[in-house]
Order: structure tokens, then sequence, then C-alpha cells
């Protein structure tokens, strides 16, 4: 959680809504939520999603307002363009660090 904002707490995975799962839905530092979609190539589709999942979730006034996140190893420009003006925050991630494998001294061979 700490690669996508600091104090940030995991809700639930796959956390469910009518159209489909949020990959993660999210509590920030201040409280507020974030429901966070992740791939490993960043496209349009991606951000069309979860502005799906967005909107279905800021109707629950126990969760609204919700922000934002696309998350993924790499973010095409495009996409990039469109979450930045839909208010949603894109992160790379480095999916070798995420899964300990970006330090040789981890590796048996």
């Amino acid at each position: 959680m700490g690669v996508l904002g600091a104090d940030w707490t995991l809700i639930r995975r796959e956390y469910p809504t009518a159209i489909g799962p949020v990959d993660l839905l999210c509590r920030d530092g201040a409280g507020a939520t974030v429901a966070v979609e992740i791939k490993r190539r960043g496209e349009i589709d991606g951000v069309e999603q979860l502005t799906r999942y967005l909107a279905l979730l800021n109707r629950d006034p126990l969760l609204a307002p919700v922000q934002g996140v696309f998350a993924a190893q790499e973010i095409k420009p495009q996409a990039r363009t469109l979450a930045q003006d839909r208010g949603i925050r894109c992160v790379v991630l480095d999916y070798d660090y995420l899964l300990g494998t970006a330090d040789p001294s981890l590796r048996l061979f």
C-alpha cells in the first residue's frame, strides 16, 4: 500500500460492484476512500473501466467521495491524459520491485 500513498490501508481486494470488481478499495492517510485499478499496460480502456467504477462507488454515501488511482507497469500517454482530465491519479508500478525480484541478492540463480 505504501507504493500508492503514505499511510494507506486496504479495505478490500476485488471489491464487488454491479459491473465487476474494483482491484483495490483503500483508505488514504486522510481517511478518504480510493479505488485502485491495476493493469500491466495502462491504456484508455482501463481508465474507462475505473471511471465506471468511480461513478458507481460515488453513489454510496458510506464511501463517497471516492478518488481514483490508475496503476500500471506502463501507462500510455493517451491513457494518462484521459485519467488526468477525469481527476484520476496515475501511478507507474515497478512489478519486479513489488515482487521482490529487483534485488539480485534475493534470487537463487
